[in-house]
């Protein structure tokens, strides 16, 4: 890890686009300053696709995004927001960039179409030139080429001609523009085919299963080079103070990448460094490298262990039990969590990763045939060792070097793995392949080049398997609770006990105390506030089961007739679910937003519909649903009447809960554009809509005004807690104590509470000291955060009682009502007018 004194106190999250260029950040930064965050934190801001709402899809690392107002637009709101005391974090994406239309538009990739192996360029790109005889796969064909050969045509003269097919335009090989059309296709550097070819037959690799962005190769040193100088530039000019790195789990060597990268921030900053987080999608007992030169992650594993922590794991297994009954699914089709992923990981190795599997087989054949003591491994048995062990791996990827031992714990995953892959095979002898295949996967092969090829991409693709499987199938399959289905989340086991929230948030502030933390970004799947109402069914199961079997039985769904029945437009009763569920967290029968959540989730899902096999019927179904009177579509529908008198109040619980343990936990907290209010988005591209900043709520609560609703006290408590972050740093950052606070009473349970403080904290005689040897019982600083936790189950018990927290001796100050309070105090007291306080000396 590396140790920042740059760290911010907190960082807000700006989805720039067209709609929302740098001078309209440039406006909200006097607001976001008086909130009291430290820095702006910026989607990518290089030259990316025409009209991109994300910026992911880089085309140019050399030039400023001109639709956002250019590198001018750019230095203008770093000038601002440096005057108004705030600095800017921006998102870099070193795995890919765009294979936009038009072609043109991506330079090193024109110049490579252009030139072939042969130029400068090639190296940027990791392309399998040995396939189709040394030309590179372009599926952007509607049709087969046969049927699309009149839509092609020659425009221009010369070396400045091209190849055009509708939008797309493509350079030809020179002095090829003259030749006949099919001996010109013949002639160049790539092979034009139908859009369906890519699934098998692409021999470039690519981010995830997007044919349109490219992978870079960012492990050449030039490369680097190249596509980082514009970035280390606005570093030394003072532009740009800190960086968020996407997907480094894409990277050949992840770890390499980021020291060099590191190595570069400090050649550009006077050797100083930077704060550097990194997008990794953590495994619940996994752990991020301690060798990694970075001040932590964005934030997934906190969200994961503080959306756990408001789940009733009791009425979670009743509401499955109900879900399970309900819905009739097949245990593989959304019944069971580890079938579903299972069923959902095989599909995708031989589906839609098939061809960066055959890659892999390729590059394992040439292996094995330079070596006599593995010649005589068939292709089929490399492949299906290299798929049956890509499936078990419960983690992103492995870490590991040709050249360099590899990490323990990844020789443990790829062992285990190993011990399932082997029973796929009939013949135990023909099952040893699995031991090469691992063999390979862990550099101990060799290495020499295919070595290192194969150890790299084997890695790779197994970062692309489990996003792709996981996070985008089953997520969509196995719908109990939506709410659990977050990246970075575990929807088989997401309750999180208190004990086990405290001991995260421990080793947080000892491991990676400057860590990112976040609830809601550009790229989860549904806002906090969305979640907490659907995490507060697991507090009425019962009532939610009866709603359910109510709707399915009025909408006549089926239940458990078959959810793959071919050409069937009936809708099944997991939809019917998750389409209820999906409204519940919206709060509002908007169906303009409604329906492209619903159609996203079933065609991920993939089972009666997909992207690119839609069936029509079946989604007009789902529309249908959607927009039916008395569904979720329909205002008047009786169900909403009965959904927000149910809901409202745990909902806000968890809502304002969630929000300020991210705020006050150890970490850097990150808040998504909005979220300081009451915020609902669903999937993108809702969660992506531009910003409408409402300076003036801030301004009625500085002013005196009472919070009216779970908007403005949302608002309150954030604003609260980050000019507390931005006053007192010492309280928590790196050096801060963090002690969990345990109530005492009938309903302790239902509270979490903890103390951060200057210096080590240690517990003394019950209470918080600072270590300094006085009388053991004194906490002369810091805050102490108290939340409520499964507020319904709380009021059905009667209530907080005789409850009491015991607090350090002394009078002490809510931040939220300015109520004074001494230890310890009775939690009716404490929490009657919010479920949530926010303490310190007064």
């Amino acid at each position: 890890m590396t140790a920042d004194p740059k760290a911010p106190t907190a960082t807000y999250r700006l989805q720039l686009q067209p709609g929302f260029p740098f001078e309209a950040a440039r406006r909200t930064v006097p607001y976001l300053a008086s909130l009291g965050v430290s820095h702006l934190h910026l989607s990518p801001v290089l030259e990316a696709g025409p009209g991109s709402t994300h910026g992911y899809d880089v085309v140019d690392h050399t030039a400023v995004r001109a639709e956002l107002g250019g590198e001018d637009g750019l230095r203008a709101l770093a000038r601002t927001a440096r005057a108004h005391g705030l600095g800017l974090i921006v998102d870099i994406v070193p795995n890919h960039m765009a294979a936009p239309v038009p072609e043109r538009l991506n330079r090193p990739l024109w110049e490579v179409l252009r030139e072939g192996p042969a130029s400068p360029y090639a190296r940027w790109f990791d392309i399998d030139w040995a396939e189709h005889g040394g030309k590179v796969l372009l599926p952007v064909l509607g049709g087969p080429l046969g049927e699309e050969l009149k839509r092609l045509a020659v425009e221009g003269e010369g070396d400045e001609a091209v190849l055009r097919y509708h939008d797309h335009t493509v350079p030809l090989r020179p002095g090829t523009a003259g030749l006949p059309l099919p001996e010109l296709l013949d002639a160049q550097w790539y092979r034009l085919g139908w859009w369906r070819l890519a699934r098998t037959e692409l021999n470039y690799r690519r981010f995830f299963t997007i044919n349109e962005l490219i992978a870079v190769r960012v492990e050449d040193p030039e490369v680097f080079t190249a596509t980082h100088a514009k970035l280390l530039e606005l570093m030394r000019d003072g532009v740009v103070d800190g960086l968020r790195v996407d997907h480094p789990d894409g990277l050949a060597d992840p770890a390499g990448y980021l020291r060099r990268l590191d190595r570069a921030v400090r050649d550009a900053t006077g050797g100083a460094g930077r704060w550097t987080v990194v997008e990794k999608i953590l495994a619940r007992d996994e752990r991020l490298p301690a060798d990694w030169p970075v001040a932590g992650t964005t934030g997934y594993d906190a969200l994961h262990h503080i959306d756990g922590l408001f789940l009733d794991p009791g009425g979670l297994a009743a509401l499955t039990m109900i879900y399970q009954d309900l819905t009739a699914a097949g245990a593989d089709e959304g019944g069971d969590w580890a079938a579903t992923v299972r069923r959902a990981a095989h599909e995708v190795v031989t589906r839609e990763l098939a061809a960066e599997v055959e890659r892999l087989v390729r590059t394992a054949v040439r292996i094995c045939d330079a070596s006599p003591r593995l010649r005589d491994h068939a292709p089929w048995t490399l492949r299906t060792a290299v798929r049956e062990l890509l499936v078990r791996l419960p983690v992103y990827r492995p870490y590991v070097v040709v050249g360099t031992p590899a990490p323990d714990g990844d020789a443990a995953l790829l062992e285990e793995a190993a011990r399932g892959a082997r029973a796929a095979f009939a013949v135990p002898e023909e099952a040893r392949a699995v031991d090469t295949v691992r063999d390979a996967a862990l550099g101990r092969l060799g290495d020499g080049p295919h070595h290192r090829d194969f150890c790299a991409r084997f890695a790779q693709t197994a970062a692309a398997l489990r996003a792709k499987s996981v996070e985008d199938t089953a997520f969509y399959r196995y719908t109990p609770l939506l709410s659990a289905a977050e990246v970075g989340g575990d929807p088989g086991h997401p309750a999180v006990p208190a004990e086990e929230f405290h001991a995260f948030a421990a080793r947080l502030l000892r491991d990676w105390p400057a860590t990112g933390t976040v609830l809601s970004t550009h790229d989860t799947k549904r806002s906090a506030d969305v979640r907490a109402r659907i995490a507060a069914l697991t507090e009425s199961p019962e009532w939610w089961g009866r709603l359910m079997a109510r709707e399915l039985a009025r909408t006549e769904t089926g239940a458990g007739a078959g959810t793959e029945a071919a050409g069937s437009a009936g809708l099944d009763a997991r939809t019917v679910w998750a389409v209820w569920q999906t409204a519940l967290g919206l709060g509002q029968p908007d169906t303009a937003r409604l329906v492209p959540a619903a159609l996203k989730g079933v065609r991920e899902a993939g089972l009666r519909t997909t992207w690119t096999e839609q069936d029509t019927a079946y989604e007009e179904a789902v529309t249908g649903c959607l927009e039916s009177v008395r569904g979720p579509g329909d205002p008047d529908a009786p169900l909403w009447a009965e959904l927000g008198a149910e809901v409202d109040a745990p909902a806000r619980a968890i809502a304002l809960g969630a929000a300020l343990v991210q705020l006050t936990m150890p970490g850097v907290p990150d808040l998504y554009m909005g979220t300081e209010h009451s915020y609902r988005a669903l999937v993108d591209p809702d969660n992506r809509r531009p910003p409408t900043p409402r300076p003036e709520a801030l301004v009625a609560l500085d002013a005196g005004r009472e919070a009216d609703g779970p908007s403005t006290e949302k608002l309150l408590l954030t604003s609260a807690a980050l000019r507390l972050r931005r006053e007192h740093p010492e309280w928590f950052g790196a050096g801060s104590g963090y002690l969990p606070l345990r109530a005492e009473g009938p309903a302790a349970a239902h509270c979490v509470a903890f103390a951060r403080t200057p210096g080590r904290a240690v517990a003394e005689g019950g209470w918080v000291s600072d270590g300094s040897g006085d009388d053991g019982r004194s906490m002369p600083a810091g805050a102490i955060t108290v939340v409520t936790r499964l507020s319904r189950r709380l009021a059905t018990a009667g209530g907080w009682g005789t409850t009491r927290l015991p607090l350090p001796p002394g009078p002490w100050r809510d931040l939220l009502t300015g109520r004074t309070i001494e230890g310890p105090c009775l939690l009716a007291d404490l929490l009657s007018r919010l479920p949530v306080a926010l303490l310190i000396r007064t």
